[in-house]
């Protein structure tokens, strides 16, 4: 029998001053079996930090053709796609030519610096791909804050994070690669 998803219930605060974004989300969302904690707190990091009418999370995990998060228009037309992870340059390729505007947030501890030198001139021609590197330090703390039940509060202000629940507090800032 296969392992159902856990469902995570979280209430998002999100005051992002350097965009003029100011919403608070109450989201479900499914952690796959094989989904980590750190990983479910990144795609919730890239919620907020993406937060725009009609952005959604989708099956992710449990579908190939489709990112973690996207923004489709009222055409079905895929706005934005938001990947997450060390993907190859052929998904990526895939998302640049089916969206107007790629996303895509790096972490892990110690690959993603080699990942990045391998890929770089390959991504370098998708000219509607943007690369941001999460630090490894940041998302493992992020990943203390998952829990099944969560109210959370994303602050974004001259390029600085910050990330907290009722206990834990996270301060960083993420690197452009493209």
């Amino acid at each position: 029998m296969a392992l159902k998803a856990t469902i995570l219930k979280a209430q998002l605060s999100i005051s992002d001053m350097d965009n003029h974004v100011y919403q608070d989300c109450s989201l479900t969302i499914a952690q796959h079996p094989s989904e980590t904690e750190q990983r479910v707190m990144v795609r919730l990091l890239a919620y907020a930090l993406n937060f725009q009418e009609r952005l959604e999370f989708t099956k992710g995990l449990c579908d190939d053709d489709e990112p973690e998060i996207w923004v489709k228009n009222y055409s079905d037309e895929i706005e934005v796609w938001i990947e997450l992870g060390l993907p190859e340059e052929k998904r990526l390729k895939k998302a640049s030519n089916r969206a107007k505007q790629v996303v895509l947030y790096t972490y892990g501890e110690n690959t993603q610096t080699p990942w990045w030198q391998k890929n770089q001139s390959k991504l370098a021609g998708f000219s509607n791909l943007s690369i941001f590197s999460l630090p490894y330090d940041a998302t493992s703390q992020l990943a203390k804050m998952a829990t099944r039940s969560m109210t959370l509060t994303v602050t974004v202000q001259d390029g600085e994070i910050w990330f907290s629940d009722e206990h834990h507090s996270v301060h960083f800032s993420v690197t452009q690669l493209q």
